[in-house]
């Protein structure tokens, strides 16, 4: 099998018999014409495929190693998409600190009794064995999870699952398939955000389930197609521009970030540092287990309230105060306001989100000149 590089850099180049087009081209026709009556040709309506989306499914399917993907419209449409493979009642394990979004769709989700939801700390071996004796249909993973990059162990959640036909359905938006492959650690779906870094230009809002198997890749194309979540051809088209240069970004960004938690890590000013590659991380031995690397996201609470965290950011040059992540820019949040900001405070404090945590998506910028912003910003 092809490298990673080279399976980005030779998604459809020089695949056009028609024109002899190096770059494969945009198809933004909503609807193609039939050969005949009862002559369908592949394609006939824009919703159920789409030349220019099949391409991007197809090398993200190659770069996770699994059957097939489904480009969905965001990547919470990608994160909702599993769940209509269950049942009404169905139980479903959800991580007790995951992203915004995922929390509040899910807790939805519970409220009006369309699944039953138990939010569970999955690095916690005790919970997770609890959970599983409710004989579970799906249990969604986010490793590592965000904001605070907590790692769960996907092999030992892949056993449990076994034991009790459990979905394992996994987040890899933080480490793109550059840096983690959960089907290969024997997840049976993986979603991600591409509007993260499998894009990595922050032009282009979309999301992508991978299935290992035909069955469940069919299944999930059938509901993207019927509810209507596909994505639309031109933001593939830009994805798939963006996925050409992934693995070299991913890798330059993760280098900047290790020398910028190598920083912070010795500064007084910093309470606490949330990054899996130092080795007093709680999951540093399972990250190095499942991991081809540490990623480039970091979250760190800073020392002092609320009008000193605010000066730190008004201060901060080259970070832009933003949500979203991985994409060449880099970026600062604010969880608890910004993407947990549907959470409640009381689950907030449950999942350790603390009012002084700052979330850092690390960019393309020189190393030293981020270390500098942040040293200024600090003092």
């Amino acid at each position: 099998m092809s490298k990673i590089s080279t399976i980005c850099s030779q998604a459809g180049i020089d695949k056009d018999g028609q024109h002899g087009s190096v770059i494969p081209p945009l198809y933004l026709s909503t609807n193609y014409s039939f050969a005949g009556l009862n002559d369908k040709r592949p394609y006939d309506y824009c919703r159920s495929g789409n030349p220019t989306r099949d391409l991007l499914g197809e090398t993200i399917a190659k770069l996770e190693n699994g059957y097939g993907g489904v480009m969905v419209a965001s990547g919470m449409a990608a994160v909702d998409l599993p769940f209509k493979l269950l049942n009404p009642g169905d139980c479903v394990i959800v991580p007790h600190d995951s992203y915004g979004g995922t929390h509040r769709l899910t807790t939805a989700y519970a409220k009006n009794k369309t699944y039953n939801i138990d939010f569970v700390n999955q690095t916690d071996e005790t919970a997770l064995r609890e959970a599983f004796s409710k004989k579970p249909k799906m249990i969604l993973v986010e490793t590592p999870s965000n904001p605070l990059l907590r790692i769960t162990d996907i092999e030992l959640v892949v056993k449990l699952a076994k034991e009790h036909g459990t979905l394992v359905v996994a987040d890899n938006t933080f480490l793109s398939p550059v840096l983690q492959n959960p089907l290969n650690l024997g997840a049976d779906i993986v979603v991600h955000s591409t509007t993260k870094y499998i894009n990595g230009h922050s032009d282009a809002v979309g999301g992508a389930v991978v299935a290992k198997t035909k069955k469940l890749h069919e299944e999930l194309a059938w509901w993207a197609n019927c509810t209507g979540t596909t994505s639309n051809p031109f933001d593939n088209y830009l994805t798939l521009r963006g996925l050409r240069t992934l693995n070299i970004r991913v890798k330059q960004q993760q280098e900047t970030a290790g020398r910028i938690v190598e920083f912070l890590n010795n500064h007084n000013d910093i309470e606490k540092i949330y990054y899996p590659g130092l080795t007093d991380h709680v999951g540093h031995d399972t990250a190095k287990k499942q991991q081809k690397g540490f990623g480039s996201m970091l979250s760190f609470e800073l020392k002092g309230n609320e009008e000193q965290v605010r000066t730190f950011i008004d201060k901060l040059d080259h970070f832009t105060l933003a949500e979203s992540l991985g994409g060449f820019e880099s970026l600062i949040a604010h969880p608890s306001s910004m993407t947990h900001a549907a959470v409640s405070l009381e689950d907030q404090k449950t999942a350790g989100i603390k009012q002084n945590l700052l979330r850092l998506s690390i960019g393309l910028e020189d190393a030293q000149d981020l270390i500098d912003a942040l040293d200024r910003a600090i003092k």
